[in-house]
This record gives C-alpha cells, sequence and structure tokens, in this order.
C-alpha cells in the first residue's frame, strides 16, 4: 500500500513538473518544434461566419507542401464553413473535415457552456489521438479552446508534441475574445492585429493585419 501511494504521489508530482516546464517554455515564446519530416501535420479550427474567412484568408498565404496534410475541425452545426473550405482548397484532397459538438452557441450562459465544453473536449480527444498534429492554427472560435486544451493536456503526457499559433481575430480591437483570454496562456506563439492589445496580452506579437 506504501509503495503504490508512492508511486501515485511520484507520478503526480512529474505530470506537476511537466505542466509548470511547458508553461515556462510558453511564457517565454520557446516554440521551436523539431520534426523528422519535410511536413507538418495541421490542424485549422474552424469557428463560422468572419472567423473562418480569416483563417482560409490565412493558410492560402501558407505552403500547402509544408503544411500538410490538413484537418479542418468545425462545429456539427455549422454548415456553410464546409462550404467554404471546399471553396478554398479548390479541388485538393489532402484534408479532412472533422465535427465536434459546439462548445458555446450564442448568447448560451458561462455556466451551461461549461457543459457543452466538456462534451466537446471528450469529442476531441480521439481526433487528436489517431491524426496527431505538429501544429494547430486558430483564430478565436470557442470550437479552438477545447482541441487546444486537449493538445497541450496530451504534449504534457507526451502523447503529442505540437504547437499551437493562435491569430486573435481582426474584429478584436481593444479586447480580447473570450477564446484569446483562454489561450494566451496555452498557446505557443499568440498573435494579435491591432497594436492597442498590446496592452492587454503582454507576450502578444504584432506583425501588422495577417487576415
Amino acid at each position: 500500500m506504501g509503495f503504490i501511494l508512492y508511486l501515485a504521489m511520484s507520478i503526480i508530482a512529474a505530470f506537476i513538473t511537466r505542466v509548470f516546464f511547458l508553461f515556462h517554455k510558453i511564457l517565454k515564446s520557446d516554440c521551436q518544434l523539431i520534426s523528422p519530416n519535410s511536413y507538418l501535420r495541421t490542424i485549422y479550427c474552424i469557428g463560422s461566419g468572419g472567423h473562418t474567412t480569416e483563417l482560409l484568408r490565412l493558410m492560402s498565404h501558407l505552403d500547402s507542401k509544408k503544411f500538410q496534410p490538413r484537418l479542418f475541425i468545425l462545429a456539427k452545426n455549422d454548415i456553410s464553413s464546409e462550404v467554404k473550405i471546399q471553396e478554398a482548397v479548390d479541388g485538393s484532397d489532402d484534408y479532412t473535415l472533422y465535427r465536434i459538438p459546439r462548445s458555446r452557441n450564442v448568447k448560451q450562459s458561462y455556466i451551461s457552456s461549461v457543459f457543452t465544453t466538456i462534451y466537446a473536449t471528450l469529442s476531441t480527444i480521439p481526433i487528436l489521438f489517431k491524426f496527431k498534429p505538429d501544429v494547430i492554427f486558430c483564430n478565436g472560435p470557442g470550437t479552438c479552446v477545447p482541441v487546444c486544451l486537449v493538445s497541450f493536456l496530451m504534449r504534457c503526457l507526451f502523447i503529442l508534441d505540437c504547437r499551437i499559433v493562435f491569430i486573435e481575430s481582426l474584429c478584436r480591437v481593444q479586447t480580447l475574445s473570450l477564446s484569446g483570454i483562454i489561450l494566451q496562456y496555452f498557446a505557443d506563439i499568440f498573435i494579435i492585429q491591432w497594436p492597442q492589445l498590446r496592452h492587454v496580452c503582454f507576450r502578444a506579437k504584432y506583425f501588422g493585419r495577417l487576415t
């Protein structure tokens, strides 16, 4: 009994140490990724409406041979984004679509969104475990939160070695989105598109308008 307790405490201590180590690297923006391949398995977390348009515009400027294969994760009730994705990939077949429950619907209470976020998070686990992404791009939709949190947890457990790139939506001029508020502590690279947001997030990077 004593040995089992000691072993359990050792595992917990090792996990906590790993979590703090990764937080330290993230807050220092130490996001180097060493990949044995010439390509990066890439996830795009698709929102709806303007979020989708912005992220697909960013994707169009990336090297499709470098960032592939591509997996698009979107909400189950998001129909319009699928059409936009098909237009953006322009006949390419090196991508996959996967739908997860929406974390939070418009005007949904924060209390009830806790339960829907947990459900969405559990739905995300098998996707990431199977696809094993090298990088995740997201720009603010609630869909990205469970994806990024599961990715971080799997990184803590040495299941994944994935980097998260968060680009705050162009419509966010003075304040961060709720997703941005959460993911500023988990994203390896946190990018804003308005200089006014520098005082809101101390580790934000500003490169001008990207989307």
